[in-house]
């Protein structure tokens, strides 16, 4: 049983730290499961932790943000002219094809390679899909109850942890006619679900 009492800044100082040298995103759980399972300390006191934490950060270079699978630090955006010179390797340039397959994964999941195609109206190939499940952006969650029964794709932690969102309600809405003509093109009893 948790019984050793501390006070708030020493709080602080350890989530602080322990968000810092984690090397990945931190959730309240487990903080609370970790480094502070041996203190007396509510769930309320981590949320007053972080939000000091988090306007502590407001005016420096970096700020603590969370995404989708809890708390990091990361480099203001506006810094990233200056920062992205410490990098010698080039962020990876992805194609027309990939970040459409990913939008609507993003989008309209669970959704199949099949429906996928008929939005775009061209084949999804092999490669986009393998590369999306390499990046662990997407994954399988099923398969729909359709003759081949074809996989469903959804977005994972990893995604939102990429593009710095907390939940896919984050995601900017679509424009109401791009949304409309989806909505068409999945509703049309011709599109044809084929095996993967």
């Amino acid at each position: 049983m948790a019984t050793k009492r501390i006070s708030d800044e020493q709080l602080i100082e350890i989530i602080e730290a322990a968000i810092f040298v984690a090397g990945k995103p931190l959730t309240k759980r487990h903080l609370k499961e970790t480094v502070l399972s041996e203190l007396s300390v509510s769930m309320t006191r981590v949320n007053n932790a972080i939000e000091q934490i988090q306007l502590h950060y407001q005016t420096r270079g970096i700020r603590l943000v969370e995404v989708g699978s809890g708390y990091r630090f990361q480099a203001c955006e506006s810094l990233s002219p200056w920062l992205s010179q410490l990098f010698q390797e080039r962020a990876p340039k992805y194609s027309r094809a990939l970040l459409e397959t990913l939008s609507l994964i993003a989008y309209r999941q669970p959704i199949t390679r099949g429906e996928i195609e008929q939005v775009r109206g061209v084949a999804v190939g092999s490669g986009i899909i393998k590369s999306l499940l390499e990046r662990e952006w997407v994954h399988v969650v099923g398969h729909k109850e359709v003759p081949g029964r074809p996989a469903l794709y959804a977005t994972t932690k990893q995604f939102l942890d990429y593009f710095s969102l907390t939940g896919l309600d984050n995601l900017p809405d679509l424009p109401k006619q791009q949304q409309s003509k989806i909505d068409q093109l999945l509703s049309d009893p011709s599109v044809r679900e084929l095996s993967e």
